[in-house]
């Protein structure tokens, strides 16, 4: 039991100052943004370096109290938040904020946790060098949850997830202990790759408190094209013909529907922004490419070429190009604001999932049938990362509806969205991780086999159980 006691002993850790015990200290770290979960505790911690959180996971290990792990807050499953048992102790890492090295030529850099993932770009961007990983919330978000969620974000399809980007680690073991694994090394075939073990683990296998990332040449040109498909088929078929054409210099093919185009469009206008559709007529579907080069002059003729050769075999309808820093800029909010942009529209049932890309449209359409039997009037909303799969699925209520009544569909309408995403042999989370949200749903789609090796791994590293219990499995 988390005493008064024990809170003593994990208090003279971290100091009082940085022990938060009241609950106007504590709510930021007990509520998510979209307010589906919250969670209890007695104590919040916010160790400032390695050494507290190893004192404070053996102080833990030897009392078996369970731990959870926290960055930035900003996940959507529910997997940074303590239960509501009041027994779990969260740990902060934001104050593990220091940014140790970076190397030019070996085009590296070592970061702690608590780095903001846009205080990482910009130490990269200082050094003349780029960190390709971005996501909507990159302003909060930390390199420790990009880390253990394996975060994803709009240049998957260039650079990869975050596990792509990772060289080594510094991790504190359950038992206490510090792995010291920040090796720069991009060869180093000396066993096990035990950096895999804590990616994408979510604070189950230990705590992540630095991290050795990857760097490449910093961009000198982009260029962005906003375009109008009729059909999603058409949409498969612009992707295959601007990768086969563009190469290397594809680094983000995103897609919206024309109701997502519309959310977001009121959206930004409520907000006194400027607004307006990109292209004069509207279409079904819209495209969202950017090509990146490191010379200068290359990518805009490049993409003139693309989209002359696709226009002419009728596969978009029209196309716009960015003319200015300000106006590509202006074409991605219309795309970035599309989760915020759902909010204004009612109760919103997300789904972060991936399929084949080939099968995206056959995904979509059947999906659209499902939600329609199971709620008439609802609205889909797909929007996402086309090029690597990865489609966000979320379903607005009907207009009129009544928003708690919808939303207590939400588990009902998931099961029946992730069985048309297994039919397409799919995943039932892309980027977004598990959590507690899909914990439970993820032992009945996932190979037997897998989920009895995850347990042994799991047993294996935290035989007491105590870092985020509850979470993944």
């Amino acid at each position: 039991m988390l005493d008064e006691q024990l809170i003593d002993r994990f208090v003279q850790v971290v100091g009082a100052k940085y022990a938060l015990q009241t609950p106007d200290q504590q709510t930021p770290y007990l509520t998510e943004w979209r307010d589906k979960y919250q969670g209890v505790t007695k104590l919040v911690l916010l160790p400032s370096c390695v050494d507290e959180v190893a004192e404070i996971v053996r102080l833990a290990n030897e009392t078996a109290t369970p731990l959870v792990p926290q960055g930035g807050n900003t996940g959507l499953v529910g997997g940074q938040l303590p239960d509501l048992s009041g027994e779990q102790v969260v740990v902060s890492l934001k104050r593990l904020n220091q940014k140790r090295s970076i190397s030019p030529v070996s085009q590296s850099m070592i970061v702690e946790a608590g780095v903001t993932l846009l205080e990482a770009q910009e130490y990269a961007r200082d050094h003349e060098r780029l960190f390709p990983l971005s996501l909507a919330s990159e302003g909060s978000c930390q390199i420790g949850g990009n880390l253990s969620t394996n975060a994803g974000g709009i240049q998957v399809l260039k650079y990869g997830m975050m596990r792509d980007l990772v060289l080594g680690l510094e991790v504190v073991l359950p038992s206490g202990e510090i792995w010291h694994g920040l090796s720069d090394l991009r060869k180093d075939n000396t066993g096990y790759d035990l950096k895999a073990l804590f990616l994408g683990a979510e604070g189950t296998l230990g705590i992540i408190t630095a991290a050795c990332l990857k760097l490449f040449p910093l961009p000198v040109e982009r260029q962005v094209a906003f375009v109008g498909c009729q059909s999603l088929e058409q949409m498969a078929d612009l992707f295959k013909h601007v990768s086969e054409q563009a190469g290397a210099s594809l680094c983000a093919f995103e897609m919206l529907s024309q109701r997502g185009l519309d959310f977001s469009l009121q959206f930004l206008t409520k907000q006194g922004r400027a607004a307006e559709p990109p292209l004069k007529q509207a279409w079904p579907w819209y495209g969202l490419i950017e090509l990146e080069s490191t010379q200068q002059g290359i990518v805009e003729p490049l993409l003139e070429t693309v989209l002359e050769g696709v226009f002419s075999k009728q596969i978009i309808g029209d196309a716009v190009l960015s003319s200015s820093q300000a106006q590509r800029q202006s074409l991605w909010t219309l795309r970035e604001v599309m989760s915020e942009a759902q909010k204004p529209q009612g109760g919103s049932i997300k789904h972060d999932v991936s399929v084949p890309i080939a099968q995206i449209p056959a995904f979509i359409k059947q999906a659209d049938a499902v939600v329609e039997k199971m709620i008439p009037g609802a609205r889909p909303v797909p929007f996402g990362h086309f090029g690597d799969g990865n489609i966000h699925y979320n379903v607005s209520q009907p207009k009129a509806a009544d928003k708690d009544d919808f939303l207590s569909n939400w588990e009902k309408l998931n099961e029946a969205v992730y069985e048309v995403v297994l039919n397409h042999n799919g995943s039932i989370s892309a980027e977004h991780g598990i959590g507690l949200m899909k914990r439970d749903l993820l032992a009945r789609v996932k190979d037997p086999v897998a989920i009895d090796l995850m347990k042994t791994v799991k047993k294996a590293l935290d035989p007491k159980g105590i870092m985020n219990p509850g979470k993944v499995l």
